[in-house]
């Protein structure tokens, strides 16, 4: 399988998924920038976390106009992997391929820390084969999930909330949230189960080096 990462300017977490990609799964994996209309020969898209320029209006909004997002709509209509983490999940709900937005954090404050996240769909490409409680990374000011009840209500009744917070044991609670997501929410699928938005990042967390290797259990996929 070989993978898209898709550059914009100011991102800085490409490099992230670069190296957990290349060096600490073997998965063939190359930046495209984001002027690209055209993404032939690719068979997944992974979207980085970090910055894009125009955040300061709403993350991911003007990242979301760029024309290679136009691709990264195909790939999900065709039900191909896409994969967008952090400042990348924003940019899939702005990009609405994914429902919903990433607002300010409910403490309104910048958090840095690990955290925990448990599958609750099991069965998706990107699911399917996780089990138990999984440690990764965060680092956002604008990570707290939120939309409307009846959205909510679909995606619970579709089965497309991937993962959500948990403490060590696994337990869903208020503490454990660290930034106010409504029903704990720290990822969702789209209807065909193949775009994954996830705020953690598993791209920091493929290797011991870094503490952790929890985020091979989600990037794996993509060595299939």
């Amino acid at each position: 399988m070989r993978v898209a990462i898709i550059q914009t300017p100011g991102s800085n977490c490409d490099q992230d998924a670069y190296h957990a990609l290349n060096d600490d799964l073997n998965v063939k994996a190359d930046y495209v920038w984001f002027t690209t209309k055209s993404l032939e020969g690719y068979d997944a898209v992974l979207l980085p976390g970090g910055f894009t320029y125009g955040d300061y209006l709403r993350g991911g909004a003007l990242a979301a106009l760029a024309p290679v997002i136009e691709e990264v709509k195909r790939f999900a209509e065709e039900g191909k992997p896409v994969i967008g983490i952090c400042n990348g999940f924003q940019i899939l709900t702005e990009a609405h391929i994914l429902p919903g937005a990433l607002v300010r954090n409910a403490s309104r404050r910048f958090i840095c820390k690990d955290v925990y996240i448990k599958p609750v769909n099991k069965n998706s490409f990107w699911t399917k084969g996780i089990e138990g409680v999984i440690k990764l990374p965060i680092a956002h000011n604008e990570g707290r999930y939120v939309a409307d009840e009846e959205t909510i209500a679909k995606l619970e009744r579709e089965g497309r909330i991937a993962f959500v917070y948990c403490n060590k044991e696994g337990e869903v609670t208020e503490e454990a949230n660290p930034n106010g997501s409504i029903h704990s929410i720290a990822g969702i699928l789209n209807e065909k189960g193949n775009v994954l938005g996830i705020m953690p990042h598993p791209d920091r967390a493929c290797n011991y080096l870094l503490g952790s290797e929890g985020g091979k259990k989600i990037l794996e996929k993509l060595a299939r």
